[in-house]
């Protein structure tokens, strides 16, 4: 689709709630028309967000909260990660961003699971690797259970990547540029014609952040196919390489019993910054074939296949807690040895704390999904359906080689300057993991009359998982199966063309094991599935001027104790189900559009507690890392003195986090500005964007996200100020 010489265009709901604007994308504006457009947003069209499988129903009459990110909007807002998104949507915060790492996401409060909260063209991927931006044409996140769209995963929702694929003609080139010195070349060029067409991303950036010992480089190479083969049919293929390398960012901490002052640590300071410190180097392949049959011009087959290999080295020299007394002297005792006190989940009050050398090389994950779908409108008992039913088969394998995680005799600090020995031996045996299931799943939207629509489905989930520890004579192997069905249903009523009210009810699956650990009673055995329920109310307003939205939840997740003395002696402590955590909250966003200017906000309010332990002390805590509020507001105001060029605005606030699970220490809340210009001009018969931007303008300091993992408490400060700009031109 072109855009043309108009000054305003409509954009779909489901790209409004990435809260950020558009103009013309490079290579779509017709070359031979001179008028520079204008940035703006609107919310008169439809868009559907296809993972949800409803088809091409759009958002602003979907009985569900999602948001649509639409490429070329992210890079208006200067975004290059998944872990960037959090600054767009209320809704979504960060869980453990480590720079350098994966990207980790939480919505409505729940942290996602990078094995099972992914999708890429609609089929589950392992998102523990860095996912490359470059060819990826929108990003989808589906909020609240899943249990409709997926066999199992955590609560909160589902993230899709959508692959670019080829249009008539596109062709950018782009040259990017971030402080300290980081330079990046990108192309994107297809073309489309007689029935065949292909698109071909190419991206090679050096990577040189102002976070100090943190220099690395990532590439890409993607190539989308398509073939027209006549009757209706339609043959897809894709494949992309992508290869990142860079150290990782280890959190800060928990000073004793004090909360540092983030105004006195330097943001820049790496704490992996030691002579020995290798990159995590993270490397992945995916291809996929799609075909596409019209069966009728109501119905529709689609079957889809596609393989995923990820290898990465992971390493780093990770600090965790303080142990004093881990000298040469003590090494043969090792209560003494490995006795942190009261330090054991934080550095201590000095400022020091203790290195591990991390090592795993040669991981190797590899996922396999094959789908068939068939799907249509029909009248049915005198109504309207909408219905979809799909058969989904996914393979699983991880496969690890020995490890090190080695306590270091010599202590770190937080000042980042101290200098410790290597422990590289391999003495951890890792862990080998398989997983198959079979998912067959129903769907059916139903329109009852012209006001009232019933939207029902359910998954049936048939899976099997094994695990067992490499190179070693105690395997603590764990073999199970489970079956289980997820339902979803919701009721929607249009009050009028533009205002929609509904109701929905889904169920969610988590599936797991006890330990395999004498420990434990229930060593290696199946737990009972948790299974997560989620109430939704929302309303949906759109018209010329003004959208807005507002939803209502209520989340209830099963969570597990580990009940008895939980010591070494054998047996002594058993995994049960033991209350639920509980998320209620409220999210809402407005678009509103006056003249030149174009404003956006969205705000949650959540109110996150864990119910029903039989541990008394648990009832009415907080989770850690989770926000209680948090408030996204985006601006744009188009320059009429200078056309083309739009001056872009980012406020970011989030409330306090807590940092221990059992304490009530927390971060203060904090608020970020981020600045911004788009200028788009005619240069020799091409078209020429130019972006700049000021991240953190204030210099803020403050910290970002205190996530608590591995039974340790962590602090990831704010970025400090950070100038970024790019040119793309368009041929």
């Amino acid at each position: 689709m072109a855009f043309r010489s108009v000054t305003r265009f409509s954009l779909a709901p489901s790209a409004l709630a990435a809260g950020v604007w558009i103009a013309a994308q490079p290579g779509l504006v017709d070359a031979a028309e001179p008028v520079i457009q204008t940035v703006t947003v609107s919310g008169r069209s439809a868009g559907a967000v296809s993972m949800a499988g409803f088809g091409d129903v759009p958002l602003s009459r979907s009985p569900f909260s999602a948001t649509v990110l639409q490429g070329g909007l992210l890079q208006d807002a200067g975004i290059n990660g998944i872990a960037d998104l959090t600054r767009l949507d209320a809704g979504i915060t960060d869980a453990y961003n480590a720079p350098g790492y994966w990207g980790q996401l939480a919505v409505r409060g729940f942290t996602l699971d990078n094995r099972f909260n992914y999708r890429r063209d609609g089929l589950p991927v392992n998102a523990e690797t860095v996912i490359a931006q470059g060819n990826k044409q929108a990003i989808e996140i589906l909020k609240g259970t899943s249990g409709l769209q997926a066999g199992t995963s955590a609560p909160g929702g589902l993230v899709n990547l959508i692959v670019k694929r080829p249009q008539n003609h596109v062709g950018t080139a782009t040259l990017s540029w971030t402080q300290r010195n980081s330079l990046g070349v990108a192309l994107d060029v297809g073309r489309r014609a007689n029935g065949f067409g292909w698109r071909l991303n190419a991206d090679i950036e050096h990577l040189d952040p102002l976070t100090r010992s943190a220099d690395g480089h990532r590439r890409l190479l993607a190539l989308a196919v398509e073939a027209q083969l006549g009757n209706g049919r339609l043959l897809e293929a894709e494949f992309e390489s992508n290869r990142q390398s860079q150290p990782s960012t280890p959190g800060f901490s928990l000073l004793g019993d004090k909360l540092p002052d983030a105004r006195t640590i330097d943001p820049r300071i790496n704490l992996n910054n030691q002579a020995w410190s290798l990159p995590v180097v993270m490397a992945g392949s995916t291809g996929s074939l799609r075909f596409t049959q019209e069966l009728d011009r109501d119905t529709q087959l689609v079957v889809q296949a596609m393989r995923q290999r990820l290898d990465s080295d992971d390493r780093i020299a990770f600090p965790y807690g303080f142990y004093p007394n881990a000298t040469a002297a003590n090494r043969n005792d090792p209560d003494l040895y490995y006795d942190c006190g009261s330090t054991c989940d934080r550095y201590g009050a000095d400022g020091r704390f203790s290195f591990w050398d991390f090592r795993s090389d040669g991981e190797r994950r590899t996922s396999d999904a094959l789908r068939a779908t068939v799907q249509g409108q029909a009248r049915w008992g005198g109504l309207a359906h909408r219905w979809s039913a799909g058969l989904l088969a996914t393979r699983y394998q991880a496969r690890f080689n020995g490890q090190a995680f080695n306590l270091i005799e010599a202590p770190g600090a937080i000042d980042g300057k101290a200098v410790v020995p290597p422990a590289p031996d391999l003495f951890d045996p890792n862990t080998n993991r398989d997983e198959r299931s079979t998912e067959l799943h129903l769907q059916d939207a139903v329109t009852l009359n012209p006001a009232w629509s019933l939207w029902a489905g359910m998954r049936h989930t048939r899976l099997h998982r094994a695990s067992a520890r490499i190179n070693t004579t105690d395997p603590r192997a764990t073999d199970y199966d489970q079956s289980f069905t997820t339902p979803w249903i919701a009721l929607s009523h249009a009050i009028t063309p533009r205002d929609q009210a509904y109701a929905s009810w889904g169920q969610g699956i988590e599936s797991d094991v006890a330990p395999a650990r004498a420990r434990y009673t229930n060593a290696g055995q199946a737990l009972p599935a948790l299974k997560s329920r989620q109430v939704e109310m929302g309303f949906k307003h759109a018209s010329d001027a003004l959208d807005w939205r507002i939803a209502a939840f209520d989340i209830r997740r099963p969570t597990w104790r580990d009940a008895g003395a939980c010591d070494s002696v054998a047996g002594s402590c058993t995994r049960q189900m033991d209350g639920v955590a509980r998320h209620r909250g409220v999210e809402a966003e407005a678009d509103w559009r006056i003249g030149p200017l174009n404003l956006r906000g969205s705000a949650m309010r959540l109110h996150a507690r864990r119910e029903g332990s039989g541990d008394a002390s648990l009832n009415g805590q907080r989770p850690t890392n989770v926000p209680a509020h948090s408030l996204k507001l985006q601006a744009a105001y188009n320059v009429a003195q200078v056309p083309g060029l739009a001056l872009l605005g980012f406020v970011t606030h989030e409330g306090d986090r807590r940092v221990l699970p059992y304490d009530d220490i927390a971060t203060p809340s904090w608020t970020r500005l981020d600045i911004g210009m788009r200028y788009t001009r005619r240069v020799a018969e091409r078209t020429v964007v130019w972006r700049a931007g000021v991240d953190n303008i204030a210099d803020r300091r403050a910290w970002q996200e205190a996530p608590y993992q591995f039974s340790h408490a962590y602090l990831y400060p704010l970025a400090p100020r950070t100038v970024h700009a790019s040119a793309t031109l368009s041929f």
